[in-house]
């Protein structure tokens, strides 16, 4: 429908809201589409109501959808008309007021400015005078209202070049307020077309070229160099370097091989790969990402509540006081009534409240844009406008601050038998244990071959054991060492110290005693201390929650300049310990499984790791980091700031810029002229400043 900007949805909403049978109207502005909820038998009441307002509606076969709304057409060469009558209108009286006219033409030349202006408010502004008729006859007293009474009483009281000139300037803040519109819907636009419409695939035996909407999951995808990735999956033959950035925000390609991920929409710029799709089109990761943003959208942030409140308000107010002050010094105190009229339409002017109403709404959007293109997806603008209010941020340890995937990082050999990497590589790999198979791997990237291994044995708890080169050999923990013979106190003194940088410690033993110590740990994410040390500095306190034993959590922690650290939680407990902390200030979680979940919800805001997280995690969270990259967390919180200081000084400068031209016009020093001019020159200022928040 032909929805575009603030006040025409507060019309709809007082024209709907409490209709029979209606439940629920979720407005879409940014794609012009209203959604009613209704339990009617026929829609038919509901499109005569928003027809009866000039929003003739059209009903959609999908969802709703930045990609498929209609593109804002501007009769810029009628505008541009109109601004030509106006200015005639201008230079003919003027040239009347200096004399240029002889006597006998003087009352023509009048007239002619008359006529001039007429056209031009004519040309110009029917929508405006339609829309603001539709507005009162429904009880909404909105700009388009304000307008059309401020424009048709300058013309009464023979003000007609100020009269169009306000008509031809209001109409040009209205287009630009829906070019600003349509840019913050351009960014939405942007995401759609990241996916291709088609993917190479194999069928029977074949590769054809099929529309993405209707590859299955499962299906066998070919991907040359310089192509975009059309559906997520999983690579199954071939290696490159793939372009994330659309997706996850991050700077650098990243290396793909077998069983690595792919995201719908990245760029793939090395190799050829073939992939699985692991989704539909519809259900892929830039999908997903489109549909939050647009969801969120429909959302209103608190600002924006603040705002579309005090405008439902202040706009009756306006209409009351510019009343008032027509009608109260001719009949108080004798003045000129002529005079006090004209007063009282430079108020109705001065009172439009387009610079307020249109400043909340570009602003959040704009953040939420830029927020996606950096790999952060906020599913509402109340998070985006609550980020800047956190005072502590809980961090779950395992996929979150760490890798998640155990590492080698030592190897202590206590004897001199050149065999040891090997053998313990031949017991490593026929285990499945997340110890062993971090040997196992480390192992293979050194170029380390496993002995052979016969008659392997697995001891739950404990280890495992084989027979290689004739001799039974084992690889496990301390209790396993122990049962065979007695650890020496120097071996028991490196275990220690390994331990207490938080690693798992595996003895490779036989009969004769220990021959090597390897240490495996989950390793911190470089981009999780960069991270930690920017929420540091902007005044967020960290705390690790955790599963982890006590000695490994503090280690993680010690390593990553964590305040503060709580180890071996339940689900249950990491709840506990996020409301504990949410009763001292504003608190965020962050995690990845489904034991994160609760936490998640139970946070002022959650954050998800997205890549690596489950769907309970990113379901359950306010704010998805689409690249598990906790540095975006300082990134989110400074663009919320940003955020709210733009809204701020957009709302401040809207209610100052009015402040100062009342006052003016109540010393008897403003005209209909400095009115407009301020309310455009107002409004143009806030979209400009508002559209700063995509650069965030």
């Amino acid at each position: 429908m032909n929805m575009d900007c603030p006040a025409e949805e507060a019309l709809i909403r007082k024209k709907l809201d409490g209709m029979p049978g209606i439940e629920e109207l979720e407005f879409h502005l940014m794609q012009r589409v209203l959604v009613v909820r209704h339990s009617l038998p026929d829609p038919k009441p509901i499109e005569e109501a928003l027809r009866s307002i000039d929003m003739a509606p059209e009903a959609l076969d999908a969802a709703p959808s930045a990609a498929t709304a209609p593109t804002t057409v501007i009769p810029w060469r009628k505008l541009g008309i109109a601004a030509l009558f106006a200015a005639a209108s201008e230079v003919v009286e003027l040239c009347g007021s200096w004399r240029v006219f002889p006597p006998e033409l003087e009352n023509g030349a009048l007239w002619l400015s008359a006529l001039l202006a007429l056209l031009s408010v004519v040309l110009g502004g029917l929508g405006t005078y339609k829309k603001g008729w539709i507005a009162v006859s429904n009880g909404n007293l909105n700009m388009n209202a304000l307008m059309s009474v401020a424009v048709t009483g300058a013309l009464l009281i023979g003000h007609y070049p100020e009269a169009a000139m306000v008509m031809v300037l209001f109409n040009l803040s209205e287009a630009i307020e829906a070019k600003s519109l349509e840019r913050a819907r351009d960014a939405i636009r942007t995401l759609m077309n990241l996916a291709p419409e088609t993917a190479t695939v194999e069928r029977n035996g074949r590769w054809e070229s099929v529309p993405i909407h209707d590859v299955p999951v499962g299906s066998r995808i070919r991907v040359r160099p310089g192509e975009r990735i059309a559906l997520d999956g999983q690579v199954i033959d071939g290696h490159s370097a793939v372009d994330q950035s659309p997706i996850t925000g991050e700077s650098m390609p990243v290396s793909k091989d077998p069983g690595d991920p792919l995201y719908a929409g990245s760029i793939n710029q090395s190799g050829e790969l073939e992939y699985t799709s692991g989704a539909l089109a519809d259900d892929s990761t830039i999908a997903r990402i489109i549909r939050a943003v647009e969801d969120a959208q429909a959302s209103r942030a608190p600002t924006q509540r603040f705002v579309d409140s005090f405008a439902r308000y202040y706009t009756p107010a306006i209409f009351a006081a510019a009343l008032l002050t027509a009608v109260v010094p001719p009949l108080v105190f004798n003045g000129v009534w002529l005079d006090w009229l004209y007063t009282a339409l430079v108020l109705l002017v001065i009172g439009c409240p387009c610079a307020l109403v249109i400043s909340t709404p570009v602003t959040i959007v704009s953040g939420m844009a830029a927020a996606a293109r950096q790999g952060i997806l906020v599913k509402g603008g109340l998070f985006l406008e609550q980020g800047r209010r956190l005072r502590s941020l809980a961090l779950d340890k395992t996929g979150t601050i760490t890798h998640g995937k155990p590492r080698q990082t030592d190897f202590l050999p206590l004897s001199d038998d050149p065999r040891l990497r090997s053998l313990a590589a031949g017991l490593a790999s026929r285990s499945d244990h997340p110890v062993s198979d971090a040997i196992a791997r480390q192992a293979a990237l050194d170029g380390i071959s496993p002995a052979p291994v016969t008659d392997f044995t697995a001891h739950p708890g404990q280890g495992v054991s084989g027979v290689m080169d004739g001799q039974r050999w084992a690889l496990g923990n301390r209790r396993m060492a122990e049962s065979i013979a007695p650890i020496p106190a120097e071996t028991e003194a490196r275990i220690r110290e390994l331990e207490s940088r938080g690693e798992s410690v595996a003895l490779l033993m036989n009969d004769h005693g220990v021959h090597a110590l390897l240490a495996v740990a989950d390793t911190i994410k470089e981009s999780s201390v960069a991270a930690l040390n920017d929420l540091r500095s902007l005044g967020i306190r960290t705390v690790m929650l955790t599963g982890d034993n006590a000695h490994a959590a503090r280690a993680i922690a010690r390593q990553a300049g964590i305040d503060d650290v709580r180890a071996e939680l339940l689900p249950g407990d990491k709840l506990h310990a996020v409301e504990e902390l949410g009763a001292q200030g504003p608190v965020g979680m962050v995690g990845d499984g489904i034991n994160d979940a609760p936490a998640l919800a139970r946070a002022d805001i959650g954050f998800a790791m997205a890549a690596a997280g489950t769907d309970a995690a990113m379901e359950t969270a306010d704010v998805a980091l689409m690249d598990d990259d906790l540095r975006k967390i300082p990134r989110f919180i400074r663009l919320s700031r940003a955020v709210h200081t733009i809204l701020v000084q957009n709302i401040s400068l809207a209610l100052g810029v009015k402040a100062v031209f009342l006052a003016l016009t109540f010393m008897g020093l403003g005209t209909m002229w400095m009115a407009v001019f301020a309310d455009v020159g107002a409004t143009l200022l806030v979209i400009a400043n508002s559209l700063r928040a995509l650069r965030a």
